[in-house]
């Protein structure tokens, strides 16, 4: 269930609050497939399952980025804010990829807010994101995005 901010305020008074945890996700073969198509991105460890299967993995994995991209699926899962005309992403500080998602597996993210500074555009809010494997010690996907929240 989503946490809802009643405002930016409310936002910049929650810093280092844990957002929680998003449902699980399977990644499957199509969504693999459209990604590597909307990208231009079909390097056979993740769209040619057959050569795949003799590769690192034993099969097809997602694109890094197809993973970091389901942070803003699982953003909505996890906050919402209310009185702002606009909740864009603004940018990543940074991002890591410690281990790969065999297409077939389920991943879900946690979040927490780490920081929340007012500009004249609006208050761009940072968040640590972990997006993990199930069944893994290892997360798919660390990152600190910043979204810009417009009154």
């Amino acid at each position: 269930m989503a946490q809802s901010f009643t405002g930016v305020d409310e936002v910049v008074h929650a810093v280092g609050t844990q957002l929680g945890e998003s449902q699980w996700l399977e990644i499957t073969q199509e969504q693999v497939n459209t990604f590597a198509d909307a990208t231009g991105d079909h390097q056979w460890i993740h769209v040619d399952v057959e050569r795949a299967k003799q590769g690192p993995y034993g099969g097809t994995i997602a694109h890094g980025y197809l993973t970091l991209s389901l942070i803003a699926r699982f953003g909505d899962e996890l906050f919402s804010v209310n009185g702002v005309t606009a909740k864009l992403n603004y940018g990543v500080n940074k991002v890591r990829f410690p281990a790969p998602v065999p297409v077939g597996t389920r991943v879900r993210a946690s979040a927490s807010i780490s920081n929340a500074v007012e500009t004249p555009a609006g208050v761009q809010v940072s968040l640590n994101w972990v997006i993990e494997l199930e069944n893994s010690t290892k997360p798919a996907c660390v990152a600190e995005t910043v979204v810009l929240l417009v009154p």
